[in-house]
């Protein structure tokens, strides 16, 4: 039964129910130190300050010679070899009207300012203690200049970054085996229901009347664990109220989020709200957004004898239906936890710039609210539409390989380019 209009709650804009959403996170202030191998995906908590330059003097681009231009007066000119130098090996100072021998990496010689790579040059002799230089080189040509990479006391990375694996390269180049990194989110997962059941525990035959497989537990966990929290999975809870209200307690205590899924729909009848409340605080939102419209934030209070008890516990009650769940996460949840370990917004915006792209479908029929839609990428260059698009086909995003954005009040007919959001960067 539908409500009357004036008793239906508003829906809220996805943008402001974000922003309100993180206005309510405070970083974490926990700080461990890790190796520099284990750092894939965590949040640096200071500034990585280098204390040295890199490269730490001007080296060779390419494998070839080192010269001075004005010993090149022209294309033919002939220098004689005067030494050989190697990455990783000092080099002499570089005598007039001659030439080194040199290999990518390798410091440059003294006195040298270019390096004419060795398609460019012709052995002597079948040697090589001279070389034809067959082309007039400019100053700096295949030349890395000192510092150029990486300049003393600059920050390279900085505080709020979420380490990758490039950055973790560059750490090392710093000679930082150990990095200091915000401790990682520790969250409560768990679901409630007596409809569900864990895979393995009955089989498919045996499924009784109105059962289903808690699949919404795995694709969350997997994702918790992509945003580097450390998860505690607590299970399905009993549908009771002392049950839930016992769960939510000790789960306050020892995580800094719990993370529920169901139950959150308006009018619906479920011991998770009622128990939020009576623990501690519950805003329910009806978000403009398709599939997702329902979500829950509030925080449950640690007990009194629990560290940080005067920082309660945050909550995040997500829609029941697995297409739901799993839009509501990467929309809103990714970007809460991302605050939440101290990452910058500039750094780790809370959505990836979408790329535009061509739809190989048509959407004739507009929403009044913003949807979301799932797609994936054909040979040729377009996107393709899952032909279901319920909020309860998972199947959809396992097929997909991303989100059309599509505004309220839009439709698509072929061939319109369309803000494709892809999930391999989205969950990176």
């Amino acid at each position: 039964m539908t409500a009357p209009a004036h008793l239906r709650t508003p829906l809220m804009e996805l943008d402001l129910a974000l922003a309100q959403l993180l206005e309510r996170v405070e970083p974490l202030s926990g700080v461990e130190t890790v190796a520099t191998f284990d750092a894939d995906r965590r949040v640096l908590a200071e500034d990585l300050v280098s204390s040295l330059q890199v490269p730490p003097q001007d080296n060779s681009s390419m494998d070839g010679y080192a010269v001075r231009c004005a010993d090149v007066s022209a294309p033919g000119v002939v220098l004689p070899v005067s030494q050989r130098i190697a990455a990783g090996h000092p080099a002499s100072p570089l005598r007039e009207g001659s030439c080194a021998r040199i290999f990518t990496g390798a410091t440059l010689p003294p006195g040298a300012d270019a390096v004419v790579m060795q398609e460019d040059t012709e052995e002597v002799g079948g040697n090589i203690h001279g070389v034809h230089i067959h082309a007039m080189p400019q100053p700096g040509q295949w030349v890395r200049r000192a510092g150029e990479d990486v300049a003393l006391g600059s920050v390279v990375l900085a505080r709020g970054e979420r380490l990758s694996p490039a950055g973790l390269g560059l750490a090392a180049s710093l000679g930082r085996a150990r990095l200091s990194v915000v401790a990682r989110p520790r969250v409560a997962l768990f679901s409630t229901g007596d409809e569900l059941v864990m895979p393995g525990d009955v089989p498919p035959e045996a499924m009784p009347p109105g059962a289903i497989y808690n699949s919404n537990r795995f694709f969350l966990r997997a994702l918790l664990h992509r945003m580097g929290c450390e998860v505690s999975d607590l299970g399905i809870v009993p549908d009771r109220r002392d049950a839930t209200l016992a769960a939510l307690q000790s789960a306050a205590d020892h995580h800094d989020l719990i993370l529920t899924s169901g139950g959150v729909s308006v009018g619906e009848e479920d011991h998770i709200k009622p128990s939020v409340q009576r623990l501690g605080s519950l805003d329910l939102w009806q978000i403009a957004m398709k599939p997702g419209k329902p979500f829950a934030y509030g925080t449950v209070r640690r007990h009194p004898a629990t560290e940080a008890a005067e920082q309660p516990c945050h909550f995040i009650g997500l829609p029941g239906n697995p297409v739901s769940s799993f839009v509501t996460f990467v929309l809103l949840v990714r970007p809460f936890l991302l605050a939440l370990q101290g990452v910058k917004a500039d750094v780790v915006p809370s959505m990836p710039d979408p790329m535009m792209l061509p739809a190989h479908f048509d959407v004739t029929r507009a929403d009044k609210r913003r949807e979301f839609i799932r797609v994936r990428r054909n040979s040729s260059g377009g996107l393709d539409l899952f032909p279901n698009q319920s909020s309860g086909v998972l199947t959809s995003v396992a097929w997909a390989d991303g989100l059309v954005d599509k505004a309220a009040g839009r439709t698509i007919a072929h061939g319109d380019l369309v803000p494709f959001v892809s999930f391999a960067e989205w969950l990176a």
